[in-house]
C-alpha cells in the first residue's frame, strides 16, 4: 500500500476518532459505532478502517458511522475489552492471546511456534479453527467478525544482548502482553515474564523495569521500540492477530442490513492489510537497521524442545482439551 502525504494526513485524521460527516450525511447517524484498537494511526489496520469508514456511512444511506479510535485513546487493551463488555464502546480489536484472560480457548492460535507460515495461518483461521473460536467468543457476550487482522509473527528484542537460543532467556525480563498464553511461553523458556499493555511498553523499556519485548516488526518500527532496544532476534516464536469484537447487544440491535455492510466492508479491509502487513515486514528490517538496531537469527527446534523438556505443550494440550487441541493440530502439525 502506497501512501503519499495527503494520504497519510486523511487517513490520520479519519482515524483520530474525529471522522467529519459532510453533505447529504451532516445530519447524526442512526446508529453510531466506535472502534477503538491498540495500534499507532499509522498502521494498516487503522490506515484500512480510515478507508472503508466512509463506505460504511455511504452505502448504509448515513443510518451507520464508524468512528476510530486507534494508539489506545480509549485506554489499553483491558480496559477497552472491559468497556466492550459493558457496552460503552461497540467495537474493538483485540488478540485472542488478551482475550483469553476472559474465555481461555481464544489463545489456542498462540501456542509458541505451533505456525510456520502464513498458509497454516490463514487456513486454520479462515477454516475450522477460526469458526470454533469465533462460537466460544459469541458465549462471552460477544460477535467475532470472520476475518482477523495481521499482527505478524512476533520476534524477540533485547536492550543488553542478543537472544540466540533459549540460554539467553534465562532470568531474562521480558515484557509480555496481560495475557497467560504469554506469560507461560516465557517462563517455560525460561525468562521473566512481565505482564505491562502496549500503551505502556516503550516507557517500561525505557526505564529498564523489563530488559526486552517481542512484537512484530512493524509494530516494533511504528512504535519507535528501535529507540530503546538494540538487538532483535528472529524468532518467529508466535503468530498474533486480531479479532475485531463486536458488544453482542450492540450486534444484536442493529439491523440485518447494518450488520451486512458493516461486516462485509472490516473483513474486507482485515485481508487487505493482511497483505499491507506482509509488504510492510519485507522493508522495515531495512529501516530498524539504519536506527541502528542488530539483527541474528536463531533455530526454531532449539526453544521448541525447551518448550518439550519443560512441559509447555503438555500443559496447554490439557488445558485446551482433545477437541481444541486436535483442530491446533490439524494445522500445525504434531507438537510436544
Amino acid at each position: 500500500m502506497t501512501i503519499n502525504r495527503r494520504g497519510f494526513v486523511a487517513a490520520t485524521v479519519a482515524v483520530a476518532g474525529s471522522l467529519t460527516v459532510t453533505g447529504r450525511y451532516a445530519q447524526a447517524a442512526e446508529f453510531v459505532v466506535k472502534f477503538g484498537n491498540d495500534v499507532p494511526a499509522t498502521h494498516p489496520l487503522n490506515l484500512r478502517l480510515a478507508e472503508v469508514a466512509p463506505k460504511i456511512l455511504e452505502e448504509s444511506g448515513g443510518r451507520l458511522e464508524l468512528r476510530v479510535f486507534p494508539n489506545n485513546q480509549l485506554g489499553g487493551d483491558t480496559d477497552m475489552l472491559s468497556q466492550l463488555r459493558s457496552g460503552s464502546l461497540e467495537m474493538m480489536s483485540l488478540s485472542g492471546n488478551i482475550l483469553s484472560t476472559l474465555t481461555k480457548p481464544t489463545s489456542l492460535f498462540g501456542v509458541g511456534f505451533a505456525f510456520a507460515s502464513y498458509k497454516q495461518v490463514w487456513s486454520a483461521l479462515d477454516g475450522e479453527m477460526g469458526a470454533y473460536l469465533r462460537g466460544v467468543i459469541a458465549k462471552a457476550g460477544m460477535h467475532a467478525l470472520d476475518r482477523m487482522w495481521d499482527n505478524g509473527f512476533r520476534q524477540m528484542t533485547s536492550g543488553t544482548h542478543p537472544i540466540t537460543g533459549p540460554d539467553d532467556l534465562k532470568g531474562f525480563k521480558m515484557r509480555v502482553p496481560v495475557s497467560p498464553q504469554w506469560v507461560s511461553l516465557f517462563k517455560a523458556l525460561g525468562a521473566a515474564p512481565t505482564s505491562i499493555n502496549f500503551s505502556e511498553a516503550y516507557s517500561a523499556l525505557q526505564t529498564k523495569i523489563v530488559d526486552g519485548q517481542e512484537n512484530a516488526l512493524p509494530l516494533i518500527d511504528l512504535a519507535k521500540l528501535y529507540e530503546v532496544q538494540k538487538y532483535c532476534s528472529f524468532t518467529n516464536h508466535m503468530w498474533d492477530g486480531f479479532f475485531t469484537l463486536v458488544n453482542g447487544k450492540v450486534w444484536a440491535k442493529l439491523p440485518p442490513a447494518l450488520q451486512e455492510i458493516l461486516a462485509r466492508h472490516i473483513n474486507a479491509a482485515a485481508v487487505r492489510e493482511r497483505e499491507d502487513l506482509v509488504k510492510l515486514s519485507q522493508t522495515v528490517e531495512d529501516k530498524l537497521r539504519k536506527h541502528g538496531m542488530v539483527f541474528n537469527t536463531t533455530d526454531a527446534a532449539a526453544f521448541r524442545a525447551q518448550l518439550s523438556r519443560s512441559g509447555y505443550y503438555k500443559q496447554w494440550k490439557e488445558n485446551y482439551g482433545p477437541e481444541a487441541w486436535a483442530l491446533l493440530e490439524k494445522y500445525s502439525g504434531p507438537l510436544g
